[in-house]
């Protein structure tokens, strides 16, 4: 099969879809990889290690888009990439389809075949390539809150692990999963005074065994979320609902009780954001104020990391992509069924019912339509 490669566009996205050893492994199973000029160059690939890799260097996304299979990305198509998706060509990259109708009527449009890497799940009912960047993102959301926390950033002033005779910050993670996880190693590193809330008993006893005494851990229904909003100098918003919309967790009425330059890092932005006040934000402009709570919303964070990003993504996505280019997409998904949980939006069909249900439309069955 022909894979293409295209530099992504999203603002300060510096990730790329494959890495040279990715690229070599491809063309050892005798497919032809195009890969677009300079399109690794931010995340420290040159071109000259794709070629010796065995790819192609093409100078142009419309080059790729027009020749290509399989089209391999990181970031969602962005409106410029939807209209060169040709009829029957397959996209395997993040969607986060949910939070984004006009792409989703975009692909729709286009009836082409797109898998999401944050709907492919295992045999345990995770998410094994969404798992890389949220652990990426739940470590970064920590870093990113620490600095929002100075005052020259709006902050309060307030350093995460205190010093002698300074209080360490009260950090509160929402969601205890591959984010929250993350964010604890991180937050728990820098010996600030951790709470994390999740609904389940079972995962909560586990990042106790993980953490010890380093974390408060809260069950979600047995809290005043209220309190525990009034005391944190830094929240995390990492949940997920599996390729449907965040819940909004936190309403704009709770920023009241907040301190004022607190913060709130809502990793849960790329499937809409867990708080009433997030909107999407960038690396170039990561934040903005709302009742006196700084809020940090950038939508692609690991992209601040591309080089540790893409190593960790391409370790995820490259067996499921050899599969898709060895087999064909028909039996790659017929024969795993937690890669058929992928398949998004089928030849002008929406294939994933989370994201048929947010917007009106018929959700059609993968197995009927394959």
């Amino acid at each position: 099969m022909i894979i293409g490669v295209p530099k992504e566009i999203k603002p300060q996205e510096n990730r790329i879809g494959l890495t040279p050893e990715s690229v070599k492994t491809l063309v050892s199973e005798g497919h032809k990889v195009l890969v677009e000029n300079n399109g690794g160059f931010e995340a420290g690939f040159e071109n000259d290690q794709y070629l010796n890799a065995g790819a192609k260097i093409v100078n142009t996304a419309a080059d790729i888009f027009n020749d290509a299979e399989i089209i391999v990305k990181v970031k969602e198509p962005q409106k410029v990439e939807v209209d060169m998706i040709k009829e029957n060509q397959i996209v395997y990259t993040y969607l986060h389809l949910a939070a984004a109708k006009e792409l989703t009527e975009g692909l729709i449009k286009s009836k082409s075949i797109n898998i999401a890497y944050e709907t492919v799940t295992d045999d345990n009912g995770r998410l094994p390539l969404l798992a890389p960047m949220s652990a990426v993102a739940g470590r970064m959301s920590v870093q990113a809150g620490a600095h929002c926390l100075e005052k020259n950033q709006k902050g309060r002033g307030v350093l995460l692990g205190g010093a002698p005779g300074g209080e360490p910050a009260n950090v509160l993670i929402l969601g205890g999963g591959v984010v929250g996880e993350n964010a604890a190693i991180i937050a728990t590193g820098m010996q600030a005074k951790v709470h994390i809330i999740d609904k389940s008993d079972a995962r909560l006893k586990q990042l106790v065994e993980m953490f010890g005494d380093k974390i408060i851990p809260e069950q979600s229904d047995k809290i005043d979320l209220n309190k525990l909003i009034a005391d944190a100098d830094l929240v995390v918003g990492g949940v997920l609902i599996p390729g449907a919309e965040a819940p909004k967790l936190i309403t704009k009425d709770m920023l009241k009780l907040m301190k004022r330059g607190s913060v709130i890092v809502d990793v849960a932005i790329d499937q809409g954001g867990c708080v009433e006040t997030s909107k999407p934000t960038t690396h170039g402009n990561p934040t903005y104020i709302v009742d006196d709570v700084v809020h940090y919303c950038v939508a692609n964070m690991p992209g601040g990391v591309p080089r540790t990003s893409t190593f960790a993504l391409n370790q995820a996505t490259l067996p499921y992509l050899v599969k898709l280019a060895n087999k064909g997409y028909q039996k790659a998904l017929l024969d795993d069924k937690n890669f058929l949980a992928g398949l998004n939006v089928h030849k002008g069909h929406v294939t994933y019912k989370a994201v048929a249900d947010v917007f009106g439309h018929e959700f059609i069955e993968p197995l009927s339509i394959l």
